[in-house]
């Protein structure tokens, strides 16, 4: 193996930075190595601050380190004691260290006292000559409120005589004259001393907006609204479809953040090739959301600055800036759906639309509502989150369903709540959460899934107290291990902290072969390597069926297998068709009537 370096494959320090941001993902937004440092009290909340802001840049794609006393002192500064030149050392060693993982393209952010302005200065020149952005935060709270925080009695043994040279009490504390930012710990609350760091990070380059915002939704704001109703009237219209139009609701209501509209070709190949948005740190999104026309379309609107997107005669969006490319289904459905099978509905639906996709961002001027008696449960992540924090619950698992519930679903929610609980979480939350876009033609209709939900509450199989009921508007793919991570993603953005993943998730049989067209538990293995998804801890579905010793529900075991009644779809469809009720146990009486109720009435009609 021969290896030629000439001076230009070498480079310079800004092209090797812009290199290592590419490598780390960082593509579009280039190098954000730097520096955040952290200064104030022992006790103010730096540490606190620290890792709080580390889990945020993290879980947004974003290589993060905190560097604090307790991976510092105990290894690289073990040798250094208290006095003036030791934590005068301490620091310089600090600064170093914080350097080199700054040039590493990392975000390096420091939690120590550093008392001294002369110290914090040379960190600052040490990272600028190396042309590396330092950020001075003086996390800035009263000796009192420090004291009352101060769970290890630091400051009682100081004031006793204990512990001599302690910053705040007998050594001095050089409180920074012109830092970057100050957070008023003992005034804000975390999240909120968070939000003010990543804004510093924004407009000095560091982070770009879209990766700083939690929910994008797309709605125009209130006084925009007439103003756009009118300009939607005159502009050339494109007709779109009911899967269209759920997509323009997903985007609208912020499900796709941070998706701005429509896929762009440059989007769309990331989506299809690598699962994941790529401009904006890593962002897991494998499923393609585009909007297909036709030839005579692309030809009648290619030129036009924006048009209206119009769904059975009304104006639900304008689409802005529109980019056309090339609709290659073939290989659009092979990457989604590792099947190019016609016979698979979702997969007919795109055989069947337009040549081409046109991207671009879209403006949707009011919530999109379907009058069916079901709005109330359409709740966007945003007033999911607000509901979420007025129930004051810190632990938020979802349940993403597309079928009835039965007593096996049940069991699974009851423990992950009951497994919360053991674990500190005072108000374990469950998303209840269907999906309510396209499904294909033999699944439950939406309106009588949310009756027997409601049913499932009512009886008190799930505690109505604990669960929140809502609609998913997403279309459904049946894309097995591909589409659950959309399912799961969109859950994260909705505010969840856990998710339940079930056998077979967003599985189907096989179009010919009537076999399982993905592994069943491919899809709990996929998210638990899944890119982009850290802020999301995976829930694995316990396998449930009937047991006839105990005349219950129960978590299969193999070795009593002859005790366990596996009740499939089909058989359930079949006892509902022809009135009969299933083992006591299986599924809430009341639900079980709205199931048998719908299953006869199509059989009359």
């Amino acid at each position: 193996l021969r290896l030629c370096f000439t001076p230009d494959s070498l480079g310079s320090g800004e092209s090797i930075h812009k290199e290592r941001g590419q490598v780390i993902g960082q593509r579009a937004g280039g190098f954000r190595g730097c520096c955040v440092w952290l200064t104030g009290l022992s006790g103010a909340g730096k540490t606190t601050l620290s890792f709080a802001l580390e889990d945020y840049l993290v879980g947004r794609g974003v290589p993060a380190y905190t560097l604090d006393g307790d991976n510092i002192r105990t290894g690289l500064n073990k040798n250094l004691g208290f006095t003036p030149e030791d934590r005068e050392e301490n620091i310089r060693r600090i600064s170093e260290v914080a350097k080199l993982f700054a040039d590493g393209g990392i975000v390096a952010i420091t939690s120590f006292i550093s008392p001294f302005a002369r110290d914090r200065q040379q960190a600052r020149v040490l990272h600028e000559s190396a042309g590396l952005s330092f950020f001075e935060l003086f996390v800035d709270s009263p000796i009192e409120v420090c004291e009352q925080r101060d769970v290890k009695g630091l400051y009682r043994k100081a004031r006793a005589g204990i512990i001599k040279g302690f910053t705040g009490i007998d050594s001095v504390y050089e409180k920074p004259d012109h830092p970057d930012l100050v957070l008023k710990s003992s005034e804000w609350t975390v999240s909120e001393c968070v939000e003010k760091v990543v804004s510093l990070l924004v407009k000095q380059g560091i982070l770009s907006v879209a990766m700083c915002i939690n929910i994008m939704e797309l709605f125009v704001p209130g006084d925009r609204v007439e103003a756009m109703k009118a300009e939607a009237e005159d502009l050339p219209k494109l007709n779109i479809t009911l899967v269209d139009c759920q997509w323009v609701q997903v985007l609208s209501e912020g499900w796709a953040t941070p998706l701005t509209g429509f896929m762009r070709e440059s989007e769309y190949l990331q989506c299809l090739h690598f699962g994941c948005l790529l401009d904006e740190g890593v962002v897991n999104l494998t499923v393609p959301i585009v909007l297909p026309v036709s030839s005579e379309d692309k030809e009648r609107l290619e030129h036009a600055m924006a048009f209206t997107l119009v769904y059975e005669g009304k104006n639900v969006a304008i689409l802005r800036h529109p980019e056309f490319h090339a609709h290659r289904k073939e290989e659009r459905v092979s990457h989604v759906w590792g099947t190019s099978n016609p016979r698979h509905p979702h997969i007919k639906m795109v055989l069947e639309s337009g040549d081409w996709l046109v991207g671009g961002a879209i403006e949707v001027p009011e919530r999109i509502r379907w009058n069916d008696g079901l709005d109330e449960f359409r709740k966007t992540p945003a007033e999911l989150q607000e509901e979420f924090r007025r129930r004051g619950s810190e632990a938020v698992f979802a349940f993403q369903l597309r079928n009835p519930i039965h007593n096996g679903h049940a069991l699974l929610m009851q423990d992950t709540r009951d497994t919360l609980l053991k674990r500190g979480y005072k108000e374990p939350l469950l998303l209840l959460h269907p999906l309510g876009g396209w499904t294909k033609d033999d699944d439950v209709p939406l309106s009588v899934r949310i009756e027997q939900h409601k049913a499932v509450l009512r009886e008190g199989v799930l505690d109505e107290a604990h669960t929140v009921l809502a609609i998913f508007p997403s279309p459904m793919l049946y894309a097995g291990p591909t589409e659950v991570q959309w399912h799961c993603r969109t859950r994260m953005v909705a505010g969840a902290q856990f998710y339940i993943v079930g056998r077979d998730p967003a599985g189907m049989p096989h179009p010919d072969t009537k076999k399982d067209l993905y592994d069943p538990t491919h899809g709990k293995k996929v998210l638990q390597m899944a890119p982009g998804l850290t802020k999301l801890e995976i829930v694995p579905f316990r396998e449930a069926a009937y047991n006839k010793k105990l005349g219950r529900m129960d978590y299969y075991r193999s070795q009593h297998h002859d005790e366990f009644d596996f009740i499939s779809g089909t058989q359930m469809r079949h006892l509902a068709r022809t009135g009969q009720t299933p083992p006591d146990g299986f599924m809430a009486p009341s639900a079980w009537k709205v199931l048998a109720d719908y299953y006869r009435s199509i059989q009359h009609s």
